[in-house]
């Protein structure tokens, strides 16, 4: 089984790991494209006006051209650590037991826009870049999309993708993937079900932690089902098809 996340766009700053070490991640194949990306990036940060188009920063937020300057040389920490926000709040990953980070390491993916894929304890600086940001030269969903969805789709047991689909575009699994989208959705009292906007993202952080914890290893959607019958979390049993053909189901919350 592998989960895919979406990142956060704030990150916590520092970290006591080394500088980033593009051949200690996840992923091996994608270091070319991470390469060219980290590139782009920084010789955009040489540009503070330029950087403010591309990230449509604010006027407060211009420490995060400073963070994207200095991305070679920076402190990292975990990437599950690294990202902040009501999803990784939801995961209270500094609760984990060591054996619940390895297993999370193995098992759980997030898909950035600056490195694509990466697993749960991948070390890396912070940085300010997003899937619709606009780097010179570097169309990021044409840059990505092929290579990190080959990587994703290789065999590991089912995919439970609960990317959002801007993320989800960078890296698509297509339609023959052993892979299924989460949608959470909330019910109304006649039955009635509507997306939801900022507590999805707690939904899913809560799903993950769960499902590490429980050191689930499904196979298939109806395994995923199943399992959430098993664990309090309330997955449809209905599937349409989602972004990029594979099935989707609905986690009513």
């Amino acid at each position: 089984m592998r989960v895919i996340l979406p990142p956060s766009e704030t990150k916590r700053d520092g970290g006591d790991g080394a500088a980033l070490d593009l051949d200690g991640l996840a992923f091996p194949e994608l270091r070319d494209r991470r390469s060219a990306v980290l590139d782009a990036l920084i010789e955009l940060a040489a540009d503070e006006e330029a950087s403010v188009r591309a990230l449509k920063l604010g006027r407060t937020q211009l420490g995060e051209i400073d963070r994207n300057r200095q991305l070679r040389s920076a402190a990292t920490m975990p990437a599950i650590d690294r990202y902040t926000g009501v999803l990784f709040d939801g995961l209270a990953a500094e609760s984990w037991s060591a054996a619940d980070r390895a297993f999370a390491h193995e098992n759980v993916v997030i898909q950035s826009a600056l490195f694509g894929p990466i697993a749960a304890l991948d070390e890396i600086p912070a940085y300010r870049l997003s899937h619709d940001s606009r780097l010179p030269g570097l169309r990021l969903r044409a840059h990505w999309a092929a290579e990190s969805g080959a990587a994703l789709s290789r065999p590991s047991g089912l995919l439970v993708d609960l990317r959002s689909e801007g993320y989800a575009a960078l890296g698509p699994l297509g339609a023959d993937a052993n892979a299924v989208y989460v949608r959470v959705v909330t019910e109304d009292g006649d039955g009635t079900r509507r997306a939801l906007a900022h507590f999805n993202k707690q939904a899913k952080g809560r799903l993950v932690a769960a499902l590490v914890a429980s050191r689930a290893r499904l196979d298939d959607p109806s395994a995923l089902v199943d399992w959430g019958d098993a664990h309090g979390h309330r997955f449809s049993r209905t599937q349409r098809i989602g972004p990029g053909g594979v099935a989707e189901i609905e986690l009513v919350v």
